[in-house]
Parts: C-alpha cells; sequence; structure tokens
C-alpha cells in the first residue's frame, strides 16, 4: 500500500474542526483497527514522546457513511512501513522519513475508507474547546507558578517567556491535560537543589494564593492567544502566543487553545506529596467560563 512521503497538513493549529481530505493510505492493524492516514486533517493526535494533550474526537465521513475516530496518533514512515506512537525509530525531522496523522477506525462489516476516497473530517468541537481551555489554562498557570516561586532560586537558571526563572521547564514530571483542566507534577529533587532551588519550606497555600492572583490578573485583560506557526506540516515549530498587556508570551507548543481569555477564570491548587523519598509538587489547575473554539490565525 501506498505510504505518504510527506508530513500530513495540519489545520486544528488554527481552529479548524472540520476538512476535507484524500486517503493516503488504508491498512488493518493486528487490533483490528483501520489506520487512516490524509493528505489533510483536522485531527490533533497524541504525541508519544510528550502526551500532555490527548487525541480530538470525531470522525471520517465518506457520503453517508460515517466512521468514529478510535483514536489518533502521530505515526512515522520511510516510505516502506508505517510506525505509530512509540514504534517509530526515529525523532522527528529526519531526513527521509515522514511524519502523520494516524486515523484509527473500526471498519465495521462494510469495511472502511481506501486509497483515494475523499472524506470529510468532522471534529468534536465542545470537545475540542474544552481542552483547548484546559491547555490555554495550563501554560498561564506555569508562567505564574515560575512567577510565585522566583525568590526561592539562589543561582541564574533559564529564564521562561515572562523572564522568571523556569522552574517549569526545570522541575515538570508530568502534565495531563484534560477538559477545561490539568495536572502538572514537579519534582523536587537532588538535581533541581544543584541547580539553586530552594526545595525547604514551601508553603502550598502562599505559592497557590500568589499564582491565583497573579491569573486572576492576567485573565481580567481579555488578552488575544494565538498560534504562530512556521509552516502547515504536523512537524513544522508553533508558538502558543499570549498578548498580555506589556508583555508576550510565547511558549513552543504543539497543542490546541482558545483566541482570548475573555470570560476565562483560572485557578489553581497545590500539593506536596513524596515519591520514593523525593518531594513532589503537584499543581492542579480549573479554567471557567465559557470557551471559544479558536479560529482564524496559523497556517492556511
Amino acid at each position: 500500500m501506498t505510504l505518504p512521503t510527506t508530513d500530513t497538513r495540519v489545520t486544528y493549529p488554527r481552529g479548524d474542526t472540520e476538512a476535507t481530505a484524500r486517503v493516503l493510505h488504508a491498512a488493518p492493524r493486528p487490533d483490528g483497527l483501520l489506520a487512516v492516514v490524509l493528505d489533510t486533517t483536522a485531527f490533533h493526535p497524541v504525541d508519544h514522546a510528550w502526551p500532555d494533550q490527548g487525541p480530538d474526537r470525531g470522525s471520517l465521513q465518506r457520503g453517508v457513511e460515517t466512521w468514529p475516530v478510535q483514536d489518533c496518533v502521530v505515526g512515522a514512515t520511510d516510505g516502506t512501513a508505517l510506525h505509530l506512537g512509540s514504534e517509530a525509530p526515529v525523532r522527528k525531522g529526519t531526513e527521509g522519513w515522514a511524519f502523520v496523522v494516524v486515523h484509527l477506525l473500526d471498519p465495521g462489516s462494510a469495511g472502511g475508507p481506501v486509497e483515494g476516497d475523499d472524506v470529510v473530517v468532522r471534529v468534536d468541537a465542545s470537545y475540542r474547546a474544552a481542552v483547548s481551555a484546559g491547555h490555554t489554562g495550563c501554560h498561564l498557570a506555569s508562567l505564574a507558578l515560575n512567577r510565585a516561586l522566583a525568590d526561592r532560586w539562589k543561582k541564574v537558571v533559564a529564564a521562561d517567556a515572562l523572564g522568571a526563572p523556569n522552574f517549569d521547564a526545570l522541575a515538570i514530571d508530568t502534565t495531563t491535560i484534560g477538559e477545561a483542566s490539568s495536572v502538572d507534577t514537579y519534582r523536587l529533587g537532588k538535581s533541581l537543589r544543584r541547580k539553586g532551588f530552594a526545595v525547604e519550606g514551601i508553603d502550598t497555600a502562599a505559592v497557590a494564593n500568589a499564582v491565583n492572583a497573579t491569573l486572576a490578573d492576567w485573565t481580567a485583560t481579555g488578552a488575544g492567544i494565538g498560534v504562530d506557526a512556521e509552516g502547515p506540516g504536523l512537524t513544522d515549530r508553533r508558538r502558543w502566543v499570549c498578548e498580555l498587556p506589556g508583555e508576550r508570551a510565547e511558549i513552543p507548543c504543539g497543542g490546541t487553545h482558545l483566541t482570548s481569555l475573555a470570560g476565562l477564570g483560572v485557578t489553581v491548587t497545590l500539593a506536596l506529596s513524596d515519591m520514593e523519598g523525593t518531594p513532589v509538587l503537584t499543581m492542579d489547575t480549573r479554567v471557567t467560563g465559557a470557551p471559544a473554539v479558536r479560529g482564524g490565525a496559523g497556517p492556511a
């Protein structure tokens, strides 16, 4: 079966929840699902390298036939085989390899789409908006946390998008983005101490209060949000941009986001725990308000 030689063209960075596409590859998997690769898609896939945001929900449609997308993952191909998720033997950008969005369908008794078919990609817009709100809140909260912990650094370390010591980047262990929510865990171990961070005596309630005060100030501005992309391909670099008054925040990001902070509320709670002798800080972020689906910016 034919395999693509270029990256999938993706339209979710600009907020699209629908796309017309051509099936480039369709092949059964050992689990019975059909792996479908399109030339263009609005579906956000999960990336095993940093699976913070999961796949979109939705379907592919050909005429009156509709197939729900059971899962959507990043795949890699050198033209001879298609490798899904962690099966990929190379990193993104490796010469001679294409990175693609793989839609996994249950073909049913009638069979699924075949190579050469034209299909319509339909994404669940409500679910996308809720997850986009969670991802936007996650970025804002990380910046506010960096600012709240800035005075705990005894050495100079890399700064974040707003100039504060980048605790989030230096301590992050896992991030999970959900509907209007996110959970980040940070390891406060020996390596962080060696970098100059003072772990002892963290008052989680006081830090959370400082974070929430900053978040309240930022969301009250209704600042605009965009996703800047270097190109339309899956592996083209993209950056989340938030135009805060007097401050422009830019963070590399492959996920989906809202168009602005208007009407949003973002709050966090913090908790300290122990993981095999290492202190772990957990930040639970919640977003309230009526999120709007992104639209109008990004690659065409």
